[in-house]
């Protein structure tokens, strides 16, 4: 151990030293980073007892000239401002929680996702937020019942019009299925089913969205049928059980431009 309070001297496996930092607070045993310089890691040790012990610090607080990381920041406020330890970058609030990614970034959260985000570390790549589950990269918005392929402001909405906030009040789902579009045809509320092909086709409008998502499945058995080479996901009904399903999927009438594709098709489709 260093003789400074707090750094503990390693060594990498090619025998280099440095020097990581640590505190114990309320009996919790609390890593603050691995450092090059002694004095760095007794400084980070030093900011950790002045927020934990000395109450100096607010979130906002937070600079590039301090030596704790800002994901560490934000641990160390919400375990003395609300006495829980969470190894993610979580500050509890009334009934949320804040998940920061960095200092401008906020998601917001229901505490029914509390556990989930505790164990899951978000990432983020090229707009989009992610976590690591079960060794696949899944994106948070499926959590919410938005697909991959969903647009803002056509499949769903942001009602306060602020994208980092998922509480479930917040997010309007409008469109649930695939190739499925709700609109206003003769002031009558239709859902138009389309499919990609080489190219966007309208599958037909029906009366309600589960026909149109049927529709889109039926739609997508006929190609598959007919030799087109495309791998569809369908949509998945859970309101219906097998019978009311094939029941409306044998009713369904689709496009004949759908039935007939095989015979127009390109060679790269079949």
């Amino acid at each position: 151990m260093s003789k400074l309070i707090g750094v503990y001297i390693a060594e990498k496996l090619d025998g280099k030293r440095y020097f990581r930092a640590s505190i114990t607070h309320k009996s919790k045993h609390i890593s603050l980073g691995s450092f090059e310089l002694q004095s760095a890691a007794h400084k980070a040790y030093l900011e950790a007892d002045a927020i934990l012990n000395g109450n100096q610090y607010n979130i906002k607080d937070y600079s590039s000239i301090l030596k704790l990381s800002f994901e560490k920041w934000i641990v160390l406020h919400n375990y003395r401002d609300n006495g829980i330890y969470i190894k993610n970058p979580i500050y509890l609030r009334s009934r949320y929680f804040t998940y920061y990614l960095d200092f401008d970034t906020e998601l917001t959260f229901d505490v029914d996702d509390l556990f989930y985000y505790s164990t899951h570390k978000i990432m983020r790549r090229d707009g989009y937020f992610f976590v690591n589950d079960y060794g696949m990269q899944i994106n948070i918005r499926s959590r919410y019942g938005i697909r991959n392929f969903s647009v803002v402001g056509r499949d769903y909405l942001f009602i306060d019009n602020n994208p980092h906030n998922f509480r479930y009040d917040n997010i309007k789902i409008i469109n649930q299925y695939l190739g499925v579009q709700k609109g206003m045809y003769e002031n009558v509320t239709k859902y138009t089913a389309k499919i990609h092909i080489n190219g966007d086709y309208v599958i037909g409008r029906y009366k309600t969205e589960d026909l149109a998502a049927i529709a889109y499945n039926k739609a997508v058995d006929t190609l598959l049928a007919n030799g087109i080479n495309k791998n569809y996901t369908k949509n998945y009904l859970e309101n219906l059980n097998s019978e009311q399903y094939l029941e409306l999927y044998n009713r369904i009438r689709i496009s004949r431009k759908i039935r007939d594709f095989n015979n127009n098709a390109p060679k790269s489709l079949k």
